[in-house]
């Protein structure tokens, strides 16, 4: 194995090796399909009415998830920290166009897989297809406590409960993108902030 392979499989690792055991033979099913590079700040993975066939894993930096009104208005869909993935379900298994955006808010580093790919891997080896698994099961596990969230509590106790599962993440994004995410304004954020002593 070169040493570029051998140091993509380290980050892998460092990364996802706490989901699974990924073996030197598992790694090496799948790196003739894996492109891992760097990007900078405010790159976009992919734009809304985009049609896209890979998975973006974020092995570094932070990121978001963005719908784009006919007015030009942004609302976050979802925040992205290392671990995390950039996909599209609709996009890959109905062939629709993106319905969001996709964008790094730090220097990132990705790893980027085809969809097609990643599948066919997963259906021949059991840890890759034990990672798919878990990578969607986050995902949904993610997206159900959004929503109970959102319907369940306060602006105060939304914010307080994001910085307690979030805290690097909190720190590391601009204060308008969590506001975004939150479903509030950044004024009433900054109106929490300041009655939580954080100003």
């Amino acid at each position: 194995m070169s040493k570029s392979s051998n140091e993509n499989y380290q980050k892998w690792l460092a990364v996802y090796g706490r989901l699974v055991e990924f073996s030197l033979e598992d790694w090496l099913l799948m790196a003739p399909y894996i492109k891992i590079g760097h990007i900078t700040a405010d790159t976009m993975l992919f734009e809304q009415g985009e049609k896209i066939s890979s998975v973006y894993f974020l092995l570094e930096g932070y990121g978001r998830y963005f719908y784009l009104d006919e007015t030009g208005n942004e609302r976050n869909k979802s925040l992205l920290q290392k671990g995390g993935a950039f996909s599209c379900l609709s996009c890959y298994l109905e062939e629709q166009p993106s319905p969001f955006s996709t964008q790094a808010l730090t220097d990132s580093v990705i790893a980027e897989i085809r969809y097609a790919d990643l599948v066919t891997v997963s259906e021949q080896n059991l840890n890759w297809g034990r990672f798919v698994r878990k990578i969607y099961e986050q995902l949904v596990l993610k997206k159900e406590k959004r929503e109970a969230a959102l319907l369940q509590l306060s602006a105060k106790e939304r914010y307080l409960r994001f910085i307690t599962e979030n805290q690097s993440l909190s720190r590391s994004v601009a204060l308008r993108h969590i506001a975004m995410y939150l479903g509030i304004t950044d004024v009433s954020l900054s109106r929490i902030r300041k009655e939580l002593g954080l100003t």
